[in-house]
């Protein structure tokens, strides 16, 4: 199991991968920040780029904040990583 520091900015026109660095992955989300909807397009969208299940994903810190802590099941931090670089 690894974890990813995630800085979300909901609303945006689009989901998409900004950067990854120092350790923290800034994403773009389509979803307003409203009844959690931009958590659940975070944790689907982060299963399509990272190739794993929405189950595999869970929010362990940050529910109502733009940065989260994403537990990942499955993937090494390496794994994560080389993943995230496809896409950004």
């Amino acid at each position: 199991m690894a974890r990813v520091v995630v800085r979300v900015q909901p609303n945006a026109s689009k989901n998409e991968l900004l950067r990854y660095l120092g350790g923290v992955l800034n994403v773009k989300i389509a979803a307003p920040p409203i009844k959690g909807k931009a958590n659940q397009e975070l944790i689907r969208f982060l299963s399509e780029v990272l190739g794993v299940s929405k189950s595999k994903l869970t929010i362990v810190k940050g529910l109502t904040d733009r940065t989260k802590v994403i537990s990942i099941d499955e993937l090494t931090q390496e794994q994560i990583v080389k993943q995230m670089e496809k896409w950004v």
